[in-house]
């Protein structure tokens, strides 16, 4: 299931940005994090397809959500101008962002290719 995110979990579970200049990712799975508000309507429809793949993927990678209007220093941090903003959050390296409520089928290719180095082949 998809975990909710205060800026005390982040700091443990993700990144502990007040400890660390450099990029170290704190987690056991390559993840996900939806940056969202309850009054957007594309985060609204974005929720399910995550709360989708957070089952579909279990095992495999985990998956967050940070309420912006909640959480106003994790979205500074990341710069977080609009949402849904996902930051995708490969085991080694860096993360990446991407704006806007992608839908399913991008959001798997992103994943399968940039997390989890799957390359996907489509049979013609």
């Amino acid at each position: 299931m998809t975990e909710a995110l205060t800026k005390e979990t982040f700091l443990t579970k993700v990144f502990d940005y007040e400890n660390n200049k450099e990029w170290k990712y704190n987690g056991e799975l390559p993840a996900v994090v939806d940056f969202w508000a309850p009054w957007c309507g594309p985060c609204r429809f974005l929720s399910p397809v995550i709360d989708e793949l957070s089952e579909e993927m279990k095992g495999q990678m985990s998956f967050y959500k940070v309420n912006t209007d909640d959480e106003q220093e994790l979205a500074a941090v990341f710069g977080i101008r609009s949402i849904p903003s996902l930051l995708f959050i490969p085991k080694e390296g860096k993360p990446m962002m991407a704006a806007g409520a992608l839908p399913k089928e991008e959001l798997v290719k992103v994943i399968n290719e940039h997390l989890l180095n799957k390359k996907i082949i489509i049979a013609s």
